[in-house]
């Protein structure tokens, strides 16, 4: 049943929640959309939450050289640059548009003429195995990627089952057609990110093997399972790396039709004759288990070697999911931006299973997700339990239910008995701040989508993990009613959203009618007001002794108490207590006046000129869209007695900060929440988190006006 939501914010939308409609909404999809400054995403091929994420990397900076950070490294968290001129191969593993990141396993490249096994330099194809490209002969598509490579004229495509990268390559003909296997290749790559490689030809047509490295996660282990459609009439392996010692395995030749290498530093070569414009196919396949897993997940999704179907079934497959919400607008500009921000936003959280339901945890042992379940990876929890996963909770209930069941698999897994903080591939990195699963877990709680014996046992994961001293300042937090800058780093950004995280906590433990752990943590909620400085009006570091920190400036984002944000920003973050925090901030006509200056004044270059994640077309006035923690701000207008500027407001974001242009991000995706937040805004509302119901409400009740 379709039903009007909302007649504002740009468009004019209808909405069909679970809809079975024929109309083709992958055609509004641009994949290359924030692949250029800070978007971070990548154009390749892949399925919705899939495992198997193929796409083109453009060049290979290391993350340090010299032991000194590299800072071009930045550029690549995705692997794809769309200013570069050149590819060096396609491999099967990225992040989309995170600040950090690893990834980039087994990269393959197809070439021909004389057998070159080093990637070459940036600006000179010829000196290896990269080659030039055009834009002008590439296509990008939910589920599909081609592009010719102009130096050896081969035409290569790539499509995605969820667990299967497919590649077709169109080669000339030539007695010297090669397909080079990279394992040395990955994303923040240095010289000891490998901690071992292993390879095995089963046969003239069939390679297995793994990949473990110590990146971000450091303990990350990687196994595949690799097919192509015509048997290879030789091929060979070359170690760059150096090995003291060799054993006896130094009496055979290694290098030249030998069945299986091993090492830190492998490339392979596997080697065709080709006749004009025949096709060779590659089956690539995943997995998190062995390499008898990989090859049976090979065999499952893509039994055949019919390219075009697996292309019509993971097009089929975005078309699905994108049409649970229908829109409908005469801009098609805006068709593309809304389309290719819900395809941003259901790339992530990835599938973390064989076919069989067997995956690896954190505890490095095997396990097996239960009947009808999927495990799930990749919770980039800072930025998505804000808008990304309450956006699922919504679209994707059943899903969203799995990966709250991941994270409760997690915390079993623990050693530390904590919810996943930021993790991936059966690690926890511990990177950025909080322990926001509890808000993903609440939101599922409080709207009824996890009930019973699991929503319990969710509720007291959380309770623990929130109660875990030794964590970023808990300690202190518990001790103090806040996190104390002399002891502990960022100490009012930790403050801040553990007293919301806390909050979170408790309306679960209200759903659910847990009084203790109830009254524990909406006592706790309360601690943001211990780090408001009524002198400064400003959200200020407080030390172990009580006084708040001398040195402070309202502007900067460095050693200020805070983390990607500053005072002006992290200052309204108290999404659980907007009112409490508008009148300890003197009234509503005072904050709205705080909030017109927030958007209006200008921050000097300055102040983000060494923050990597931030230009200026991420700000507007003091307001940093590239980055989190005020993508609640335009919505607190609907605190005070001017909540049409929400409106203003957000219709201004959205025309400043997305753009159906390959600059057209203001700042990272970060695993969705940037395009999560405007499919929220430019629907009409917002629930940017379980605390925001409210909000929501407001928006959709303030006095509507003009459309601009």
């Amino acid at each position: 049943m379709r039903t009007i939501i909302a007649l504002s914010i740009l468009l004019s939308l209808q909405a069909t929640p679970f809809a079975q409609t024929t109309t083709n909404y992958v055609k509004h999809v641009n994949p290359l959309i924030g692949t250029q400054k800070m978007g971070h995403t990548f154009p390749g091929a892949t399925v919705p939450f899939g495992s198997v994420q193929l796409s083109p990397d453009t060049d290979q900076q290391p993350h340090n050289v010299g032991g000194k950070y590299n800072k071009d490294t930045y550029k690549y968290c995705a692997g794809y640059q769309y200013d570069d001129t050149e590819i060096v191969g396609f491999s099967h593993t990225h992040f989309s548009g995170t600040g950090h990141s690893d990834l980039g396993d087994f990269l393959v490249m197809p070439t021909v003429g004389p057998l070159q096994l080093e990637p070459g330099t940036k600006g000179d194809p010829k000196s290896g195995f990269r080659s030039a490209y055009s834009h002008a002969n590439e296509t990008a598509e939910a589920g599909y990627y081609k592009v010719k490579l102009d130096d050896d004229n081969i035409f290569a495509e790539m499509t995605a089952t969820t667990r299967v990268g497919m590649h077709q390559y169109t080669f000339p003909a030539s007695d010297n057609s090669h397909i080079i296997l990279d394992l040395m290749h990955g994303i923040y790559n240095y010289e000891d990110k490998n901690v071992w490689t292993f390879v095995r030809v089963e046969n003239d047509h069939t390679i297995v093997g793994y990949r473990q490295t110590n990146g971000w996660a450091r303990t990350r282990t990687v196994y595949f399972a690799m097919e192509f459609s015509k048997p290879f009439a030789s091929y060979g392996f070359k170690d760059f790396g150096k090995q003291d010692y060799r054993g006896f395995w130094r009496k055979f030749d290694q290098s030249k039709n030998f069945p299986e290498a091993a090492g830190k530093q492998i490339r392979a070569n596997f080697d065709f004759k080709t006749t004009a414009n025949e096709k060779i196919k590659i089956k690539f396949a995943l997995s998190p288990v062995s390499t008898n897993g990989a090859v049976s997940n090979l065999r499952s999704e893509i039994p055949h070697w019919d390219f075009e179907r697996v292309k019509r079934e993971a097009q089929g497959a975005w078309n699905k999911e994108l049409s649970k919400i229908a829109v409908t607008t005469i801009d098609q500009g805006e068709m593309t931006n809304f389309y290719t921000a819900m395809y941003h936003a259901l790339l992530t959280p990835t599938v973390y299973m064989d076919t069989d339901g067997q995956y690896k945890g954190l505890d490095q042992n095997v396990h097996k997700a239960a009947a009808g379940t999927t495990n799930y990876t990749t919770f980039s929890l800072w930025d998505t339990y804000r808008a990304l996963h309450p956006l699922l909770n919504l679209i994707q209930p059943s899903r969203n239910r799995d990966m709250v069941r991941s994270m409760q698999a997690h915390y079993d897994q623990s050693v530390h008995k904590m919810l996943p903080v930021w993790s991936h591939y059966a690690n926890e990195n511990w990177c950025m701040i909080g322990y926001h699963s509890v808000s993903v877990i609440a939101d599922a709680i409080v709207t009824g989508n996890l009930t019973g014996p699991e929503a319990i046992k969710a509720l007291e994961a959380s309770a623990q993990t929130a109660r875990t001293k030794y964590y970023d300042g808990l300690e202190f937090y518990m001790q103090l009613g806040y996190v104390p800058e002399d002891k502990n780093g960022s100490s009012v950004s930790k403050t801040l959203e553990y007293a919301y995280d806390d909050w979170a906590i408790a309306q679960a433990a209200k759903k659910l009618r847990k009084t203790a752990i109830y009254n524990e943590f909406i006592k706790r909620s309360e601690n943001w007001r211990n780090v408001y400085d009524a002198k400064s009006g400003f959200m200020r570091p407080r030390m172990s002794d009580g006084r708040f920190r001398e040195k402070f400036d309202v502007l900067s984002t460095h050693d200020q108490g805070f983390i990607e944000g500053n005072a002006w920003n992290y200052s309204l973050y108290v999404p659980h207590d907007p009112a409490g925090m508008i009148e300890l901030r003197g009234g509503q006509k005072k904050f709205t006046e705080h909030l017109d200056e927030l958007f209006t004044m200008h921050l000097p270059d300055e102040f983000f000129a060494e923050t990597e994640d931030i230009t200026r077309e991420g700000i507007i006035g003091n307001y940093v869209h590239g980055n989190e923690p005020a993508h609640h701000a335009a919505y607190l207008y609907n605190w005070t007695d001017s909540p049409w500027k929400t409106q203003e407001r957000v219709r201004m974001i959205l025309k400043n900060q997305y753009r159906p242009t390959p600059d057209g991000l203001g700042g990272n995706d970060d695993c969705g929440q940037m395009s999560a937040w405007y499919l929220f805004t430019a629907l009409g509302f917002t629930q940017s988190l379980p605390a925001l119901a409210n909000i929501r409400s407001a928006a959709r009740s303030s006095k509507p006006r003009p459309s601009t």
